[in-house]
């Protein structure tokens, strides 16, 4: 894949950046953070009339037919600025799942609606005893009547608390582990029988528990092929790990300018601690990672839309172990460079490094998809 920028992909980050200098500066954040859903929801509207919230459906549904490397842009925009808006959550995660498995009446309904931003998803398939094992389910679903009825738990949703529908996995037939039997159903997050639990992570972030009672839905909520759901849960997973892999990129960008800054400004000896060779070796090594980072999330936005499945897991699983690494040496080196301060709640490099961590973790952590790199190689 080319990644020289169209013109059209320079405007978008342009257009993107220019919006975040000027509304998400770290005291902006601040705020976006003390508002009532924990982030702006003026900024939600902003990023409708931008385009972005429509950026990857086609025109039809009211968006811009953008691909993987245009939510590669916004994504890394977004992690400069540690956005705490729910894009990754809607646009990436529910509206892949919608994009991917939805018929044409679901596609019309959300899509659009997705694009002008009435209408927030989440994705809701981890369940607390499942940890990394995508095919560990045990919210059931079964047939009643014409539609089906749902009970289970789903744990850690992200931006679970503010969605207005859920896509919800569940298991139709088959046991616990069974990679057959999963099916996926859009679930009002206002009906009978759904509870949330909503908080923040450790990235400030917001999250919930989902718990599902008796949950009544109609037939045409099924997602995709009944019991055949497996597949579209690994596409939106993969989707996610190619969004946040480029948001991770964004974060290291940021973390290694303000730890150079830092660098020519602290002085220790009455030189400025940059003027230090180990700290010198120190920073470019930081770069070094970032680029290295850098690659990996090029591969995974070249394997989104990869039509053989094991190639594409392949190459996401490296990207994922790849900017793993990447992020936690840079925001961990970011930390130790700036000593005692940069474990601050005022100084923004440590906000950056839990993100960062949060990050390593999503999806399945760097030990996790080594293993299935080594199990592929035995």
């Amino acid at each position: 894949m080319d990644f020289t920028l169209s013109d059209e992909q320079r405007l978008l980050k342009d257009s993107v950046d220019r919006l975040l200098a000027d509304r998400y500066a770290f005291d902006q954040r601040k705020n976006h953070h003390k508002e009532p859903n924990g982030w702006s929801t003026a900024l939600w509207s902003q990023y409708a009339e931008l385009g972005l919230l429509g950026l990857p459906f086609a025109e039809q549904y009211g968006g811009f037919g953008g691909g993987a490397v245009e939510i590669m842009l916004v994504m890394e925009a977004f992690g400069r600025a540690l956005i705490l808006e729910p894009y990754l959550a809607t646009v990436v995660l529910g509206g892949t799942a919608v994009r991917l498995g939805g018929s044409e009446a679901q596609q019309s309904r959300v899509l659009p609606a997705i694009a002008d931003g009435s209408m927030k998803l989440a994705f809701a398939h981890g369940e607390r005893q499942a940890r990394y094992d995508v095919t560990d389910v045990m919210t059931t679903a079964k047939r009643e009547g014409g539609g089906w009825v749902l009970d289970g738990a789903k744990s850690v949703v992200t931006h679970g608390d503010c969605a207005d529908t859920l896509v919800v996995s569940a298991r139709s037939s088959g046991e616990r582990d069974d990679a057959g039997g999963i099916t996926l159903f859009l679930v009002d997050a206002g009906a009978n029988g759904v509870a949330r639990r909503g908080y923040p992570m450790r990235d400030e972030q917001r999250a919930a528990e989902v718990s599902l009672s008796g949950v009544r839905v109609d037939g045409d909520a099924v997602l995709g092929e009944v019991g055949n759901g497996l597949a579209l849960v690994e596409r939106v997973i993969e989707a996610g790990i190619a969004a946040t892999a480029a948001e991770s990129v964004g974060a290291m960008e940021a973390v290694h300018s303000m730890t150079l800054e830092y660098s020519r400004t602290r002085e220790q000896f009455g030189k400025p601690i940059g003027s230090y060779q180990v700290v010198q070796h120190r920073l470019a090594e930081m770069l070094m990672s970032l680029e290295q980072g850098r690659s990996m999330a090029m591969l995974a936005a070249m394997m989104v839309d990869e039509p053989d499945a094991a190639e594409r897991a392949h190459n996401i699983a490296m990207a994922k172990v790849g900017i793993g690494q990447a992020g936690r040496f840079v925001s961990q080196n970011a930390v130790q460079l700036h000593g005692g301060m940069g474990m601050t709640e005022d100084l923004a490099v440590g906000h950056y490094f839990r993100r960062c961590m949060v990050i390593e973790r999503l999806f399945g952590d760097t030990a996790h998809y080594l293993a299935k790199l080594a199990e592929r190689v035995e």
